[in-house]
């Protein structure tokens, strides 16, 4: 039989609504001769997507082709023919003319950082003026303004006259993709002394909202008991200072506030160590940040015998930035509750941690600890979160980690940088997608005590506003700040993980599964081939999955649990030359980059997961270039290969060509690994020096201290079982005896003054290359 074909026209930049020309049935050569217009805003990437289907009345309409077409190829004023085929052999094809012509009226005001563009925003506010008090039923109206924040609302008009919600009903909408207000009025019943029968009719008015004149209140509806008035208005959005978050990828301002006094610390520890005459100038204090690894209870108490050893050597004030993922963020969230906690000793810290550490995790299933956690969870409901098991592990690990309720939130934390007294801290998490694996998509979050956001994006919100409800960068609902525990819950879960990274850990390679988890895309040269234009991206063909594809990558790629946030892109459109900005090329590491139309398919909440799923590395926000690291003190404490992490974070690196030192180990390294090793790269500019000091158990099974041997009796405190399955410290233990907790800090603790001169040569080098850049 012939097909009865028809083609769907899909540019989101434009408008929300998906256009269609009609079926032309039983022809295997449709002529639709239809034209569609769209205004498209020419900062932004649009991307028209052809779909031609075969309509079905039984099952899902076949797809026969789709093509995703660059708005950006076409030159202006001029009209363009051309055809679209799934391959240069193929029969099928499609031919669409263009033209694209100048639109009149004034300009679209716009923000953008050279990645997002910020579209202009208006305001739609709807109101009920009653006439007269409705008999005793209620009526219902429902609004709905497609591709606004709000999208469908309900007034309900009560038999007192009153209108609830009161006050006016507003919606947020982009002014110029094509908005309009669906109005649902109550049903009308008619009395008809023919049939002696009522019958009911609901009226549905449709107002473009761009008719509407700026902030003049219109009537759009007048019913017998009630009249509905409009009044549109325009939200200035002409520069970032309009935005309710921040717009760029600079530093903020508190951080920037935050180096200048660290400075100070840095560099008086510095002449102290090193016996220098003379101050260090503020261009010659190098910037030294601590990254870690995950690894559960092992990475939290490992992380407190690291700063343990850097304090003894009066290093831990030569420290700018401390980063951390999974359980190392245990540890940095319980010493940032103390604003000078690397200004005293830490046995107080330490010891507390030991009682935790080692204390009895029955009770964490006790009946009312999980009434606590009911209570605690239909609380956050009730403020707005979307709640998920994430969070319920979060919970848990409040109680792990704490004698009772841990009221602190991130936020809070700024108290502990107000003088630069301590190093910065920076949480990582990486971002994820449904249906597709870590591999394909992630993209990274930093979080820090002044503000949360994702680099590739150049686009940060205020700590406290994390969570809270943004529309093309406004808060238009404000959320109460998490408890940190939240976020441990999400920097530190276990439960995110899928079949494919399963799978990923017992094999070498996913090769074999990419081709069920992977979108099948193709590049085509449209007929004519158009000449090159700015900006430009190659015409792609796209094929669905299939139904067991769609099935088989739905098992592979699934996730037990995931944490989820309401999502602060949400709105935001990518500019013309996203793609050549270097800060987005910098990040680019996802199948969707070349795909602005799902990249930006802006989901109501951002699914974020532990970054250890990825690499497990907190490095990246350490090597944004505006943050000028010199030397980073890489702690590992992974219950795997500890070079396995930092092999990947070095091909990761290399692969989006940031610096970053190669490291050479051999075989024989590898197999037996020392307690430190020192990498650097003087030829390439802005690479850091790395020092990789490895949770290893090497000199420390003959020496209680740098220089110190055991005697017999004292030699069983240096043996410590890191690697095995039946090991104390495995991933997935969440307890330890006084001995072993003992034990574990101690060695962490000697691994770093063991090798202090390691440490300070990197220092010395750092030191003397700010000097020779300044020459």
């Amino acid at each position: 039989s012939q097909a009865d074909c028809y083609v769907s026209l899909w540019l989101p930049t434009a408008t929300c609504e998906k256009s269609r020309t009609k079926t032309v049935r039983n022809s295997n050569n449709p002529v639709w001769n239809e034209t569609f217009y769209f205004r498209i805003q020419s900062q932004v990437k649009n991307v028209l997507e052809l779909t031609v289907y075969d309509e079905d009345f039984a099952t899902p309409d076949d797809h026969l082709l789709c093509a995703l077409f660059d708005i950006a190829k076409l030159p202006i004023e001029r009209t363009v023919l051309l055809c679209f085929k799934p391959s240069a052999k193929a029969k099928e094809e499609l031919e669409v003319e263009f033209k694209l012509e100048a639109a009149s009226g004034p300009h679209e005001a716009i923000a953008t950082n050279g990645v997002l563009v910020c579209r202009e925003l208006c305001c739609l506010e709807v109101e009920v003026a009653e006439k007269m008090q409705q008999k005793s039923s209620k009526k219902e109206l429902s609004l709905t303004v497609k591709g606004s924040f709000e999208g469908t609302q309900d007034i309900t008009l009560g038999p007192d006259g009153v209108a609830s919600p009161s006050g006016p009903t507003k919606f947020h909408y982009i002014k110029y993709a094509e908005p309009t207000l669906d109005v649902m009025l109550p049903k009308k019943r008619h009395y008809h002394p023919w049939t002696c029968k009522y019958s009911t009719e609901t009226g549905s008015p449709v107002v473009m909202l761009n008719s509407l004149p700026m902030g003049r209140k219109m009537t759009i509806a007048e019913e017998k008991r009630f009249d509905l008035n409009v009044r549109a208005q325009s939200c200035n959005c002409s520069c970032h200072q309009d935005l309710d978050m921040r717009f760029g990828f600079d530093l903020c301002s508190e951080e920037m506030s935050f180096l200048g006094k660290r400075k100070r610390y840095v560099a008086s520890a510095l002449k102290n160590v090193f016996h220098l005459q003379q101050d260090l100038l503020d261009h010659e204090v190098p910037v030294v940040a601590i990254i870690t690894t995950g690894g559960g209870l092992k990475s939290m108490t490992g992380l407190y015998g690291s700063l343990m050893g850097l304090k003894k050597l009066n290093l831990l004030d030569c420290v700018t930035y401390i980063s951390g993922l999974s359980g190392t963020t245990w540890t940095m969230a319980n010493l940032y509750r103390d604003a000078y906690w690397s200004q005293k000793d830490l046995d107080s810290h330490i010891g507390e941690a030991q009682k935790q550490a080692t204390k009895c995790k029955m009770g964490c299933f006790s009946m009312d600890r999980m009434k606590y956690y009911n209570k605690q969870l239909c609380q956050r409901k009730e403020e707005g979160y979307r709640t998920s098991f994430i969070d319920l592990w979060g919970l848990m690990i409040e109680y792990l980690l704490n004698d009772g309720k841990d009221p602190h939130k991130l936020s809070e934390q700024q108290e502990a940088l107000c003088d630069g007294q301590n190093p910065l801290p920076i949480y990582v998490s990486v971002s994820v997608r449904d249906n597709y694996s870590t591999n394909d998509f992630k993209e990274w979050v930093e979080f820090t005590p002044y503000e949360v956001g994702l680099l590739k994006y150049g686009v940060f919100v205020r700590t406290e506003h994390f969570g809270s409800e943004f529309f093309m960068g406004r808060l238009l609902k404000k959320l109460p700040e998490s408890r940190i525990c939240y976020l441990q819950g999400m920097w530190s879960s276990i439960f995110s993980v899928n079949l494919l990274q399963i799978w990923g850990l017992s094999h070498s390679s996913e090769d074999f599964w990419k081709r069920w988890t992977q979108d099948r895309i193709e590049e085509v040269d449209e007929d004519p081939v158009l000449p090159t234009r700015p900006h430009e991206l190659r015409t792609r063909m796209y094929t669905p999955p299939g139904p067991l594809s769609s099935a088989l990558r739905g098992a592979l790629t699934d996730r037990f649990s995931v944490a989820q946030h309401h999502n602060f892109l949400k709105g935001y459109q990518l500019h013309n030359n996203y793609l050549e900005n270097e800060h987005f090329c910098r990040w680019k590491d996802t199948v969707l980059d070349s795909r602005p139309n799902k990249l930006m398919q802006n989901t109501d909440h951002l699914g974020m997961i532990d970054a250890g799923f990825f690499i497990n590395t907190s490095s990246p926000p350490l090597l944004r270039p505006q943050r000028e690291v010199d030397v980073i003190i890489y702690l590992s404490y992974t219950t795997g290969s500890h070079t396995s992490s930092l092999d990947k974070a070095c091909k990761y690196y290399s692969e989006q060509k940031i610096p970053f030192p190669k490291i050479s180990l051999t075989d024989e390294d590898k197999k037996n690994l020392k307690e430190c090793y020192l990498f650097q790269d003087s030829d390439l500019p802005g690479c850091p020096i790395v020092i990789f000091l490895p949770l290893v158990n090497d000199t420390f099974r003959e020496y209680k201290a740098p220089g110190v041997k055991r005697c017999c009796s004292e030699m069983e405190g240096g043996q410590l079982d890191l690697t095995s399955r039946c090991s104390p410290y495995c991933m997935f233990s969440v307890r330890y005896t006084d001995e072993n907790y003992r034990r574990l800090l101690n060695l962490s603790e000697y691994n770093i003054l063991n090798n202090s001169q390691m440490i300070m040569q990197a220092l010395q080098i750092a030191m003397q290359r700010r000097r020779q850049n300044m020459c």
